[in-house]
């Protein structure tokens, strides 16, 4: 198939156009949404068939609100009781669980919020994910950024007092191969002290050579763990392939990686169920590679092209509390992130009860922290946002918001030696 989806007009080929069409209608057009694609690497794993034995059984609707009383009145939350606590009989708990869940984050961070920035360096991508905004069929203005342009960038982010940088791409190994990410992150490493990655999977030695390059963690959103709502909303592309970008993170520690990144997209599907599995595929891994270490975050989804062909379910801010205290009772060592998706009153109080780590100055475009930074007209095109943010607030503000919530930031913690 002609990279014509790889477009920055509103021109698609006739062949391009057919092919949407029957992704949309006909099923068997396809490829097998749990076969991997020859050049993928398969890996010897029970992580997956532990967490879908659990999400596959649960029935959240025979929790009862004595199992939730005894799931806060337990020292240690086990599977049963997280189950309790993401159910709908613990909505009249919300306080309790605010108050225990305040507690952990308290106890095991003490009153830290972490801020990093992520910047995206393209956007070109070969999937049909007809929820998001890069989807190779949008007729959005696609753009990869040069070498020279990621380090002006970098600067600008830098000269802001950031010190921990989250690299993004579109999921297109033609226009955003292994090599350009990992001299990305070279970069990357000279302005900033912890350097994330969000990309598409990869295998594990290709993970490898991004941790040389500098990479410290990996981000992978499974999107949702529900395998068959998956196949419905991933149409083409090597994202299709629901049991690779499972793995991804396992792969990420085998290949070096100090740290691995968790979330579903909440609102695909059936958020409680989708909850469930992304702590479940943290507690797994986390008892494989105790020595790593892993967050969660819980983004909803936001309004973007194609919103209304995909029946979002909401979820409510009160619903999203809920599943951020059930993450840290369950969960008290691990990092949680909230991201600019929500709203800066909610940011500001949730990081009081549970999370610990938000983004700051954030964009969601390519090659346009000069202009948001600085004020300055880029000379360049800037590519198109993946989705809208709510809360743009700069690092500055940011600093200042949750220094007077009687809390401490952190722009980096870590030392090499």
């Amino acid at each position: 198939m002609e990279n014509q989806f790889f477009v920055d007009s509103e021109y698609l080929s006739k062949e391009a156009l057919e092919t949407k069409h029957r992704l949309e209608t006909d099923p068997s057009s396809r490829k097998n949404h749990m076969e991997y694609f020859p050049e993928m690497e398969v890996i010897e794993s029970d992580v997956c068939s532990k967490v879908m034995e659990q999400m596959h059984s649960y029935d959240y609707s025979k929790y009862t609100a004595k199992d939730v009383k005894a799931a806060l009145e337990h020292e240690t939350c086990s599977i049963e009781d997280f189950k309790a606590l993401l159910s709908p009989a613990a909505e009249p708990f919300i306080e309790q669980m605010a108050q225990r869940a305040r507690m952990e984050t308290s106890k095991h961070f003490g009153n830290t919020v972490y801020l990093f920035t992520p910047l995206y360096i393209a956007n070109y991508c070969e999937n049909y994910c007809v929820y998001c905004g890069f989807n190779c069929y949008n007729h959005i203005n696609r753009m990869k950024l040069s070498m020279e342009q990621i380090e002006k960038e970098m600067k600008v982010i830098a000269d802001s007092g950031m010190e921990e940088i989250l690299i993004l791409t579109g999921e297109s190994r033609a226009k955003s191969d292994v090599t350009y990410i990992g001299e990305a992150c070279k970069l990357a490493r000279k302005y900033f002290r912890m350097v994330g990655l969000e990309i598409y999977p990869v295998n594990t030695e290709e993970y490898r050579y991004l941790h040389e390059c500098g990479a410290d963690y990996v981000t992978v959103f499974q999107e949702t763990y529900d395998t068959d709502k998956y196949e419905t909303l991933h149409l083409m592309g090597h994202k299709r392939v629901w049991p690779y970008r499972f793995d991804a993170q396992e792969r990420a520690l085998r290949g070096g990686m100090r740290g691995v990144a968790f979330s579903a997209l909440l609102g695909l599907s059936d958020f409680r169920k989708d909850a469930l599995a992304s702590a479940l595929h943290v507690y797994y891994l986390q008892r494989k590679y105790p020595h790593a270490e892993m967050s969660l975050s819980c983004p909803r989804l936001r309004p973007i092209i194609n919103n209304d062909r995909i029946n979002p379910l909401d979820v409510h801010e009160k619903q999203l509390c809920q599943i951020l205290c059930a993450y840290r009772i369950f969960l008290p060592f691990v990092g949680i992130t909230v991201s600019s998706r929500e709203s800066a009153q909610f940011r500001n109080g949730i990081v009081k009860i549970a999370a610990t780590k938000v983004s700051a100055g954030v964009s969601t475009g390519i090659g346009d922290h000069e202009s948001k930074y600085t004020g300055k007209e880029s000379e360049e095109m800037e590519g198109d946002e993946q989705f809208e943010i709510d809360d743009n607030r700069s690092l500055e503000k940011m600093y200042q918001d949750i220094t007077d919530e009687g809390l401490q930031p952190v722009l980096n913690d870590y030392l090499y030696v």
